[in-house]
């Protein structure tokens, strides 16, 4: 493993920042005081500032050399609402806030890089420092973008990292291609008409026809979908009635699709929305169909992706590099970022949890768990990693 030797030095004041905003989570467009320490570090060093973007956004700026090449580099910052279960001392302040994904360390890691990068400058070009509010579902991306972020901050690409529990810590993991799925929702409300349970023939039972849907929507998957592409569809609520001897005028049918691609989810949503009508028709009920995207699929671009490979070579190694990870129905919304830029989103291992702290709770260390600490001995390794990409995207001379 060959880190950068001065963000080694500074591992202990990485960890201090990532401790303190992991003490004091902040949600989705509240990242007031999370926005206020990062923008005091970077000016601190003396990087120029420009706040607001996406409300809580932060951008810092490096600028070397004549070169009119830039690259962005992205870390999110928003907690999430949930309760922690660690009891350490680093641990949440607020009830039913929780960096329980790691976006306390993205930010430290980046703020590695900018400290290095603002003193010693082996580049030539311009690096922004995208510190981006509300990943959690308040797709702060976005809002970043439409604020103007890549008008304001012209760049040749951009690059985001993720820390990933169950892959080994000083490993990184990539794949070009998808990555990560689109995330949506659906809301369909199945109207019928209400009658007494002993009588449902005066009635048109909604419930009846809610099943019926739900079965349907499962052959979009198994018999419509080509079988090559992946696609979930998963119905996680169904609400209706609320007395034992009422056939209730409503039912409703709430859940989430995700695909990795565009096509295949324009096919899964024209067709619920079909299945849905038809199948209410038949029984003479009606339905009022609602669907969401919310964040597209996540799309690594190759040339950018094969370029990050050998930024996270040069730091662990070729054999600590997976080039072909698998790919995770979660959803990301640096895909808005990819969709606007080329670009490239890695995984960097956050090991099993060995690393964790006395007191941690009894949960696994993953992922939106009350159990989970990110990881501090990826701090230097991921910001040598954001080091070697930029010193290598804007060479000298």
């Amino acid at each position: 493993m060959r880190l950068v030797e001065p963000i080694l030095a500074l591992q202990t004041e990485l960890e201090q920042i990532r401790r303190d905003l992991h003490a004091h989570p902040e949600l989705c467009y509240e990242e007031q005081r999370t926005s206020d320490v990062v923008a005091a570090r970077l000016a601190e060093w003396g990087i120029p500032v420009v706040r607001g973007l996406g409300k809580t956004g932060v951008v810092g700026i490096i600028k070397n050399g004549t070169s009119s090449h830039a690259i962005g580099l992205r870390a999110d910052m928003d907690a999430l609402p949930m309760q922690e279960l660690n009891t350490f001392d680093h641990a949440s302040r607020h009830p039913g806030k929780m960096h329980a994904c790691g976006h306390d360390g993205h930010t430290a890691m980046l703020l590695g890089a900018a400290h290095y990068l603002s003193r010693h400058r082996n580049f030539d070009g311009t690096v922004y420092l995208i510190f981006q509010p509300a990943e959690e579902g308040g797709a702060g991306a976005r809002k970043m973008i439409e604020d103007g972020l890549f008008e304001q901050f012209p760049m040749d690409a951009v690059y985001g990292m993720h820390n990933w529990p169950g892959l080994p810590t000083g490993s990184f993991g990539v794949i070009p291609g998808p990555m990560m799925a689109s995330s949506n929702e659906f809301r369909v409300v199945v109207k019928g008409k209400g009658a007494h349970a002993a009588q449902p023939h005066r009635g048109i039972d909604p419930v009846m026809v809610a099943v019926q849907i739900a079965q349907a929507w499962q052959t979009i998957i198994s018999r419509e979908k080509n079988p090559l592409e992946t696609a979930v569809l998963s119905i996680t609520q169904i609400h209706a009635g609320s007395a034992t001897n009422v056939i209730p005028d409503e039912a409703v049918l709430i859940g989430t699709v995700r695909t990795f691609s565009t096509e295949v989810l324009d096919l899964v949503e024209r067709r619920m929305e079909e299945m849905a009508n038809g199948v209410a028709a038949a029984y003479n009920a009606s339905v009022d169909f609602g669907f969401k995207r919310n964040y597209p699929p996540l799309i690594n671009h190759p040339e950018q992706t094969a370029f990050a490979v050998e930024a996270m070579r040069a730091v662990v190694g070729a054999a600590n590099v997976n080039t072909a990870v698998e790919p995770t129905m979660g959803a990301e919304d640096f895909a808005f970022m990819l969709q606007a830029k080329p670009g490239c989103y890695v995984f960097i291992g956050n090991g099993d949890g060995e690393h964790r702290a006395g007191g941690h709770g009894l949960g696994p260390c993953q992922l939106h768990n009350g159990s989970y600490d990110f990881n501090d001995q990826l701090l230097p390794i991921g910001a040598s990693y954001w080091v070697r990409l930029v010193e290598t995207g804007l060479p000298v001379g």
